[in-house]
C-alpha cells in the first residue's frame, strides 16, 4: 500500500488528497468490524497528511505562530463497514476556507480488485484556527490559506 498523491476531486474544484489506512485487529469491536469512532481517527491523520503534503507541520505552527487546529464540527454519515485487513483510501478536500475556519470533506473507501467502494461519504469537518493558549478563534494567516488553496 502506498501513498496516493494529491489529484483533482470528482468535481474537479478543488483537490482531493488520498491517504492509505490498513485495517488491524486494534481497529475492530467484537463484532469483527471497524468501531466508528476509529474512523474520526483515519480522518485526523488524512487531514494531518494533507497538510504535511503541502508543507505545513502542526507543531511548527504552534511553535512559530501559537496558533492550531481545532475540530469545531463534525458529520459523518456511515455507509458500510470495514473489516480485519481491508485497505482504505481516506481523502481530505477543502470545501470552504473562511476568515477563522475551514470546512473540509473526508471520505473512506475500500479498495479492492473490483474498485473502490465508499464505507464513510459526506463527512463534513469544520476546523477553528485558534490561539494554542486561550483557544480563542485567529484571523487564518494569509499565507496559510494560500498554500491550503493550492
Amino acid at each position: 500500500m502506498s501513498v496516493e498523491e494529491p489529484r483533482p476531486s470528482r468535481s474537479g474544484e478543488a483537490t482531493e488528497f488520498f491517504w492509505p489506512v490498513r485495517i488491524y485487529w486494534e481497529d475492530t469491536d467484537a463484532g469483527g468490524i471497524v468501531f466508528y469512532a476509529n474512523y474520526l481517527k483515519f480522518f485526523e491523520r488524512a487531514r494531518t497528511e494533507w497538510l504535511r503534503a503541502r508543507g505545513i507541520h502542526q507543531q511548527a505552527l504552534r511553535e512559530t505562530l501559537r496558533a492550531q487546529f481545532v475540530v469545531s464540527d463534525l458529520r459523518v454519515r456511515f455507509e458500510r463497514a470495514a473489516r480485519l485487513d481491508d485497505c482504505l483510501q481516506v481523502s481530505v478536500r477543502l470545501i470552504e476556507a473562511g476568515r477563522a475556519s475551514l470546512t473540509l470533506e473526508q471520505r473512506a473507501l475500500r479498495q479492492a480488485a473490483g474498485g473502490a467502494t465508499a464505507l464513510c461519504s459526506a463527512a463534513t469537518v469544520r476546523v477553528g484556527w485558534v490561539d494554542a493558549q486561550t483557544l480563542k478563534p485567529l484571523r487564518l494567516p494569509t499565507s496559510l490559506l494560500e498554500t491550503l488553496r493550492a
